[in-house]
Formats: C-alpha cells, structure tokens, sequence
C-alpha cells in the first residue's frame, strides 16, 4: 500500500522587496566604468545596505528609535520662557493649563484669570491637558498646584513635560505618518526602501522637531490627525477623515487653514462624476456628531456646575469680556440650562477666535507684516484690516478650492492643502510663526510619491523647509536653542543633499540628470546665498542706530517672499497635474476653429497626429509654423 499523501504544504516564502533598477526617485547613480551603482545623497547611503533583502520590521524599528533620540537631545537645551518672569513662555502655558483643568470645575476653564496664559485652544486641547496634568500630579501634586505652582521651573517637571511631547507625538503624529506613507507608496508604486528613505525624511523635518521638541509645544497631535485624515482619503473612507479632521479642529484651530480644500474636496466627491446623496449625508451626520461629542463634555459639565451653583469667576455682562454672550443676555432666562449651554459655548468660541486683536502680534514672514516694514498698518482700524485679510485670503486659496472640487482625485490632495495653507499663512489674520508648520506638512509628506525624492521635487520641498526653519531662528534665538537649530538644519540639509552642505543637486551632473531648470537653480542658490550671509551679519554686524529689529525686517521680507514662490508653485503644480488647464486649452482651441474650413482648421493645428491638446497630454508640445 503507498504512503498516503502528507498533509504539510511548504510555505511560500514571502517576496522580498527590492528596489527597481531604473528608480523614478533618483537613489542611485551609476559608474560606467565600474560598473556599479552607489546612493545618490546621503540619506540613501544610511539605508542602502537595507536595498536588498531587509525586513521592514528591521528597518521602521531603527527610524523610529533614531528620530527619538533627536527628538529628545533637543529637548536637553533650553525652551519657551525659560526664566523669563512675569509671563514665562509657551512651557509655562502648556503648563498651567494642566494646572487650571486638572484643580478647577470644567466650567471654569475659559474663565480663569485671562490675563495669564488663559486657555485659548478647542477643548480637544483642554482634555489633552487634563489627562496630562492628571498623570503629572501621581508623580508630584506640586506641579500642577493651583496658582502656587507659576513659574515652576523644577528639572523633574521639565522631564516629564518633555517626555509628554514624545509621546503625545508617538501615539498621533508618527503612526499616521507612517500609514499614509505605506498608503500613498503603494497606490503610487513606490518600493518599500523608498518608502523607507522618504518616511526617515519626513519624520526629521527640523521645523517640526525645533518647534514640539526644543521651543516646547504640541503641534504633532494637530498635524496627527490631519495626516490620519490625509490617510483617510487615500481609502475612500470620507466618514473616518471627517472624524479626524474634526479631531484636528478641535484640538488646534489653526487646522482651518486646510478646512477650506477638504470641504471643496468632499463636495467634489458628492456631486462629481454623479451625484451620491448618502455620501453627504453621511458625511455631515458623521461631522456635526464629531463636533458635538468632543464639545460634549464641556457643555454638559458646566450646566453641571451651574446646577451645583458653581457661577463663571467673572462679571458676564461685561461686553468686553464675552462680546457673543452680551447679545444674547436679554433673550436668556437666567435660570435656564440654556443659559449655561450659551455662555460657556460663546465663551470658548471668543477664546479660540481672537479678532479683537491685532492684525499680527509679533514680526512673521508673511504679506502683513512685509507691508508693515515700509507701510505701517497699525494706523488702519482693526475691522478694516480683518476685511482686507478675509477677502485676500479666499482670493489666494480660491485657485486650490475651485480646482479640487471640480477635479477631485486623491492623489491632488497634498497639493490642494499646501496651496490653500500658503495662503492662510500668506495673508489671513493673526498669524504665528510657528503656522509655518501647516504648508510644511502636505509639501513634505509629498517625498513618499513617485518621484519624490527625484532631483526636482527634492529640491522644492527641501528648499521650502530649509527656508522655513531658517524664518523661525529669531523665535528660536530668543529660547537660546541655536545650537540644536543649527545641528538640526544642517544635519537635515546634509542627509538630503542640499545647500549649504552640497552643491551637487544644483551643480555639475547630478544637477543635468535631475533636470532642474536654470532658473530654479538659480532662485534656490540665491535665496539660499541670502540665508547665509544673514547668518553672518546677524551674528558679527551691529544693526545701525534707530534699528534693533534691521535683521529680524529683513529675515520677514526674505521669508515672505520665498513663501509667496512657494505657494506659486505649489498652486501651479496642482493645475498641472489636474485636468483644468488641459480642458481649458481644448475649450480655447475649439472656440478658435469654429466657423473655419478643414484646411484652416490643420493650418491651425500643424501637429500630424491629433490636436494640441493631444501634445499637452504627453508633454510635448509643437513647434509654431
């Protein structure tokens, strides 16, 4: 009798993923003569002997402990307000906000003591404090004690606020990052290795780190969930990056600059190419209901309180202190739940939305504050100034909004938001230094795609970041974070192959086969040039008599106008990549052809194979006869 057949089946052994000789990205370049290949910049070099056969659970470990080790070193220096009394800084805000939200009642958080870091974040930002501060106090009841605690600057403390960034960055910001990175690599047909590279660049982005890690702040949790909504997309699953994108508001409201473009992207998708009547009504439903949760707890809790008798620490009907609230006074009946529902709603609106300021606070590389230094808008009054604002920014993300919901493909996404928040950034009201983050962080996720880390698209988005950073220095300076400014910078410019550390991008062959213009190099070099001779004459040249601010003007004027190619550029790669301009020139060239004759219809089209348009679509255009 023959054996009968053994059960076991051999298990295929799973394809490891290599790189592709001919790589869209650039990674590698070839010696004839040798015969090999050998990394393109340095960045690849640290990965290249990964290019073969090396697990991904190998290789994302090892980025994810080395990007923590910088993240934490630049914590070791200084932060915002060190021993800077009466005020403190950013560390001091953050602070005693766990201080507020963990020792008073809920409905006292937007009400308490304005004058001193009041709190002026959505209430995501509020819960994210008291969870913190809740933690904290295990460890020292000290920290957080209310109005004892100001100004504490105990080096305990200071770890643990730290180690709270890490974190809070670790369970949001990263893990998004790296499935949108997966994601956008597969769809786009990106190896794994690639991914990898891009993904390491991404998550050393130096702006970020000095911003979160050495001045002290959370901006990583707000740009988490807009990258976890980013990601959403790229799965067709609009409900989850409504949720996300809401969990961004609420948690910093500087997330509207990208409002705009995801809601022009989401009525594309209703409406284009038929109409999906579910789709939008389940995106509102899942909408409205994610605001109302996460306002929820605020709301109810203080018509807790009130039915407690716990009343606001402040007069209520002074106009100036809640100007939303003295309008509805006289219809709310005091004894009312609604009453507490309406004041602690306006309240937290007033907090988040502050247009009784100014039309900028401190000097920022934008169009405001350009025009400020040979025109003084402080003169004008404030409606007036936040008109002007409001109508120059729908006019700059216009281009963005009107082009993602006529065209809505995911894959312009990135585009869409770095235009529309180049635009916010640019002209809107009241911006910081640090917003410079939110344009940063669709350019910069861009490196996953195809092409990515390619010459050109290298070039821009490093450019961009290095300018960037470099606008944030006085900010930085003034917290004596220059060390870890100038270690970061320049360790991001040398792994990426970028000035000042290599030239080879710009010039000679590299610069040939990446295919940058000569007049890209050309703008990049000298702005680049201009960042460097700042350096200089910032640090060994006394400004003249009458001007302490003559460096910080000139880095704002330096900075407003490199920002402003930024957003023409990513405006205008989102057009090229759309169907807009293609179906614009076949509508001009129809128009021009009507009521004329075959023979003066090809006297007017001199391409033998089909139309203009036709040698748009594949990048070749005619030569005029």
């Amino acid at each position: 009798m023959p054996a009968p057949p053994s059960p076991y089946k051999a298990r295929k052994k799973r394809k490891r993923d290599s790189p592709p000789t001919t790589s869209s990205n650039e990674l590698a370049t070839s010696d004839k003569k040798a015969g090999a290949q050998s990394p393109a910049f340095p960045l690849v070099a640290f990965f290249w002997p990964a290019r073969r056969n090396t697990s991904q659970w190998v290789i994302l470990p090892l980025v994810l402990m080395v990007i923590g080790l910088f993240r934490w070193c630049a914590g070791l220096w200084g932060y915002s307000g060190f021993q800077t009394p009466p005020m403190h800084g950013d560390y001091e805000a953050q602070r005693h906000w766990m201080e507020i939200t963990t020792q008073l009642p809920i409905s006292a958080w937007y009400f308490y003591d304005l004058q001193y870091w009041g709190l002026d974040y959505p209430p995501l930002t509020a819960y994210h404090s008291w969870l913190l501060g809740k933690i904290g106090s295990l460890f020292n009841s000290s920290w957080f004690a209310l109005y004892t605690s100001r100004g504490i600057e105990e080096q305990l403390l200071k770890v643990y606020m730290r180690a709270t960034v890490i974190v809070s960055e670790y369970v949001v910001y990263i893990p998004a990052a790296i499935i949108f990175n997966r994601k956008l690599a597969q769809q786009q047909g990106v190896s794994k290795w690639e991914s990898s590279i891009a993904l390491a660049a991404i998550l050393m982005q130096p702006a970020t780190i000095l911003t979160d890690h050495a001045h002290f702040q959370y901006n990583t949790v707000m740009l988490g969930f807009v990258v976890a909504s980013m990601s959403s997309l790229l799965s067709d699953r609009y409900m989850w990056a409504c949720v996300f994108f809401v969990s961004a508001l609420c948690f910093k409201q500087m997330a509207l600059y990208y409002a705009p473009t995801m809601f022009a992207y989401l009525v594309g998708v209703c409406l284009l190419p038929k109409l999906h009547v579910g789709r939008f009504v389940g995106i509102a439903t899942v909408t409205i209901l994610s605001f109302a949760l996460i306002f929820a707890p605020l709301l109810l809790g203080s018509v807790y309180d009130s039915y407690r008798g716990i009343s606001p620490p402040f007069d209520i009907t002074d106009r100036e202190v809640n100007p939303l609230f003295s309008q509805l006074l006289p219809y709310l009946d005091f004894n009312s739940y609604l009453y507490s529902l309406s004041l602690q709603f306006t309240q937290s609106v007033h907090r988040i939305f502050p247009f009784a300021r100014g039309l900028f606070e401190d000097k920022v590389a934008n169009v405001w504050c350009a025009i400020h230094t040979v025109h003084k808008l402080n003169t004008y009054p404030i409606p007036l100034l936040q008109r002007v604002s409001l109508l120059a920014t729908i006019v700059a993300i216009l281009p963005a909004c009107m082009t993602i919901s006529t065209s809505p493909r995911k894959e312009l996404m990135p585009w869409a938001l770095a235009s529309s928040a180049w635009g916010f950034f640019l002209c809107s009201f009241q911006v910081h230094e640090k917003s410079v983050l939110l344009p940063l962080l669709p350019m910069t996720m861009m490196l996953g795609v195809n092409g990515g880390l390619g010459g050109e698209m290298r070039a821009w988005v490093g450019w961009a970041n290095m300018l960037a950073v470099w606008t944030l220095f006085p900010l930085l300076k003034r917290d004596e974070l220059r060390v870890p400014y100038f270690v970061l910078s320049l360790l991001w410019a040398y792994l990426m192959g970028l000035p000042p550390t290599s030239l080879d991008l710009y010039v000679g062959k590299p610069a040939r086969k990446s295919g940058i213009r000569l007049s890209t190099s050309a703008m990049h070099l000298g702005f680049y040039a201009m960042m460097i001779g700042w350096h200089f004459a910032e640090a060994f040249v006394e400004t003249p008599k009458g001007k302490p601010d003559l460096w910080v003007v000139l880095n704002v004027m330096v900075g407003a106008a490199g920002f402003g190619i930024c957003y023409l550029w990513c405006t205008w790669q989102l057009l090229l990549r759309s169907d807009i301009l293609q179906e614009w020139f076949e509508f001009r060239l129809k128009m021009g052809t009507e009521g004329k004759t075959e023979e003066e219809k090809r006297a007017s089209n001199p391409t033998p194979n089909g139309s203009k348009a036709e040698s748009m679509r594949s990048g070749k255009m005619p030569k005029k006869s």
